[in-house]
């Protein structure tokens, strides 16, 4: 069987276990989309931002704190793991006893985290209406070869949009919106206007190449349009937050879309030669990233996979 057959022909679940196979030992470098590796023992911390903002580390994803008058918003949950000591800490540095919002940046675990114990308590959750749907449904991860539960009815999202929104919160205006297909098919943005403060999720990636979850319609032509979004939302004073790691400035984000601009091209040239994963990353295409983005091999995996379903409307005869 030639490259262009078995490529074709090659059924969806058994190329999520080969991609696994071939993603191995790279997976767990990063928390990787959903977070079955969280650190039980790390020590939790809040990085004062301005204007009530903060942000919480160490308990999976970042968590954005806004303490208002009004109440207390947050971007973001934390991993389930570590949901309930998230909370613990933002209720003893806000002094609130009850959280007014919650906004998910997309379904993953270690975002949502505090689904389960906000929901109940009539805490209002935005997301888009894709991470409701996939919170309400049992995920398989190829790529994780991990099976994700749906939540509880009452801890999934309450509010949902499907393109953009926005709110005035304790003396805040915040804009929110879609960014289609990027990290995974429900991600959003979270624009704290007046501190100039973004929170981008799992878009923007710190340390590490981007996670591409095609399991849920992730794949890198999305990530690359997805930070053209966010660089036109931001200028050279904006603070952003993303999914994990520090604090991000619009240059960081500047390369972030360069880097996703060259590899699309690099990438889909080499599916048309009719390359599998292995052949990708011996021809070695992200060699004047790495030094900076770390390991390949999980992005290059993910990005195979989400190019080879597109590769007719990208215009790519697989030979």
């Amino acid at each position: 069987m030639n490259r262009r057959n078995f490529i074709r022909s090659m059924p969806a679940a058994t190329a999520g276990v080969a991609l696994a196979r071939w993603v191995g030992a790279a997976e767990p470098a990063r928390s990787a989309a959903a977070s079955p590796g969280v650190d039980p023992v790390a020590e939790l911390a809040i990085v004062p931002l301005a204007n009530g903002l903060s942000v919480v580390t160490g308990g999976g994803g970042n968590v954005t704190v806004f303490h208002s008058p009004e109440g207390v918003l947050l971007v973001d949950g934390g991993s389930v793991e570590r949901a309930a000591q998230v909370l613990k800490l933002v209720k003893a540095h806000t002094g609130a006893t009850k959280i007014h919002t919650l906004f998910n940046t997309h379904w993953h675990w270690d975002q949502t985290g505090s689904n389960r114990m906000l929901g109940p308590q009539a805490t209002r959750i935005i997301a888009h209406e894709n991470t409701k749907l996939w919170l309400g449904t049992q995920i398989f991860s190829k790529w994780q070869q991990r099976l994700y539960p749906p939540l509880p009815r009452d801890a999934r999202p309450n509010q949902t949009f499907y393109t953009s929104g926005s709110l005035t919160f304790g003396g805040e205006h915040i804009d929110y919106g879609y960014l289609p297909q990027a990290h995974t098919d429900g991600d959003l943005y979270v624009f704290f206007r007046n501190a100039n403060v973004l929170v981008a999720g799992d878009v923007v990636a710190v340390g590490s190449y981007p996670i591409l979850d095609y399991s849920t319609n992730g794949w890198i032509g999305g990530m690359l349009e997805a930070t053209k979004t966010l660089l036109g939302l931001c200028d050279r004073a904006t603070r952003i937050v993303p999914g994990f790691g520090a604090l991000q400035t619009r240059l960081d984000l500047e390369a972030e879309r360069d880097m996703l601009a060259t590899m699309k091209v690099r990438l889909s040239q080499l599916l048309a030669k009719g390359m599998s994963v292995p052949d990708m990353l011996a021809a070695a295409p992200s060699r004047e990233f790495d030094a900076h983005w770390g390991d390949p091999t999980l992005f290059i995996a993910n990005a195979w996979a989400g190019l080879v379903p597109r590769a007719r409307e990208l215009g790519v005869n697989i030979v």
